[in-house]
């Protein structure tokens, strides 16, 4: 790059002696603008304004402010520490020129100056700068188009989940809010466990994310339960029952094969399925599919069981009206030790405000039920109470 290229390049020059700045504005301004500071204070003002100097040559002997701790405050603001400087000073010793360059100095020039030795170095440490700014602004923008596609892939995954989700909601007296409140409701506990021994270690940041954008999956596999089981009204028969059961089957075999298809391990999609298979498992050993219990249930699908269970208490169908929170509560809390995780169900009795304000926030509307009503009347499947 020769001169003219960087014609445009603001230099600043810094010297106590008006001589100095006379003589270094006459050599630079053919081919530079040139700004210029008597003293330390005025530098660091003009350095900070925007537009900023392209580079700047200090005089490192000024008196209340030197060279040196000028470089230093430069050095130490993030507006102003990529600004080349060049010490231009009549101290010649190796010591003076190491303290410098130390300081973050990209170069060192001794008085009395060589003119053509100036702009030459004033030249390549422009273009050395232009290089820099060149990649940082590259790399900036890389770091934006990373994030933007990053946020458009995440993006893509919540949309699929909930329209997966919204699938299988179809199917069942549910209404699209109970995926939201379950949402929410593990996300809930997971934040009050954070802390305890039990949990810390898993319950990071990171996957209370992972199981927020997994819960809304828990019931994808009724998507293959026939509607006279599914939708049947009454209790069923016990064959019945052992085919509704495979839904946390088939709900695992249908988010593997999507994971199959993709060829790669993605970290929601494998607890999404602990959460599809084993939300109906008990802590006694009791539950399905497996008859697991203790802690040989997935943490995920111990907080989601207990969060389905009151969703289901409290939350009005097509066929009945929810049950008062107080009564749900007391409900769970029988069922500490035997159908749920003790410790899970203390966090809940601890932040069982924290649901109840959940479940009216997402609350079916009228308008959602007869939604629901509809859909299933279009459909043929005619939900009536069990």
């Amino acid at each position: 790059m020769d001169l003219i290229e960087i014609e445009k390049a603001t230099v600043l020059v810094v010297d106590d002696t008006p001589d100095n700045l006379s003589l270094m504005s006459g050599l630079l301004k053919e081919h530079y603008r040139v700004k210029v500071a008597s003293n330390g204070d005025k530098a660091l003002r003009i350095a900070a304004a925007t537009p900023a100097p392209d580079l700047i040559l200090l005089d490192i002997m000024m008196p209340d402010m030197d060279g040196y701790e000028v470089c230093r405050r430069l050095k130490l603001d993030a507006a102003t520490r990529d600004i080349p400087i060049i010490f231009l000073t009549a101290r010649s010793e190796t010591e003076d020129e190491e303290k410098g360059l130390a300081l973050g100095a990209v170069d060192y020039i001794t008085k009395p100056i060589s003119p053509p030795i100036v702009l030459a170095r004033v030249q390549t440490h422009l273009n050395l700068k232009a290089s820099a700014d060149f990649l940082r602004s590259k790399s900036d923008f890389l770091e934006q188009e990373v994030a933007r596609r990053t946020l458009e892939i995440m993006a893509i995954q919540d949309v699929t989940i909930l329209a997966m989700a919204s699938l299988a909601e179809t199917r069942d007296s549910d209404t699209g809010n109970h995926i939201r409140r379950t949402q929410f409701y593990v996300k809930a506990l997971a934040e009050k466990l954070r802390s305890h021994p039990r949990f810390a270690a898993y319950l990071t940041d990171y996957t209370i994310g992972m199981l927020f954008k997994s819960a809304p999956l828990h019931d994808i596999g009724k998507v293959g339960i026939p509607d006279r089981i599914l939708l049947k009204p009454g209790r069923f028969e016990a064959h019945e029952f052992e085919i509704m059961k495979t839904h946390t089957t088939l709900g695992r075999d249908a988010i593997a094969h999507a994971e199959e298809a993709l060829g790669t391990r993605v970290e929601f999609l494998s607890m999404a399925k602990e959460i599809a298979y084993s939300h109906q498992e008990k802590w006694d050993g009791s539950g399905y599919p497996e008859g697991l219990a203790g802690d040989t249930i997935p943490v995920s699908a111990r907080l989601m069981a207990l969060a389905d269970v009151y969703d289901a208490l409290i939350s009005r169908r097509v066929y009945k009206e929810g049950m008062p929170h107080e009564k749900a509560v007391s409900i769970i809390l029988e069922g500490r030790g035997s159908h749920f995780d003790p410790d899970v169900v203390d966090a809940f009795a601890e932040i069982q405000e924290e649901f109840r304000a959940i479940a009216l926030r997402y609350a079916d509307s009228d308008l959602d039920m007869a939604r629901k009503t509809d859909c299933q009347l279009i459909s043929g499947m005619g939900a009536a109470p069990r």
